[in-house]
């Protein structure tokens, strides 16, 4: 099933997230991916998941 990450991208945008394993709560969030993980680790996070918030939402259709 997808996972609807609106509210992801309208408040951090640009940003770098790191994510808990449900793939929707946001432990860290930063400019650079270093500083989230840093940030997600002192929170007790060791291996959160970790992706660069769009600035745009660019739809593509395609396929094999």
């Amino acid at each position: 099933m997808a996972i609807d990450w609106t509210k992801i991208y309208k408040k951090y945008r640009g940003l770098w997230v790191a994510l808990k394993d449900d793939q929707k709560t946001v432990v860290a969030s930063g400019e650079t991916a270093r500083e989230v993980i840093e940030e997600a680790k002192r929170k007790g996070f060791g291996e959160p998941i970790l992706f660069r918030v769009p600035t745009k939402v660019i739809p593509y259709i395609g396929g094999f």
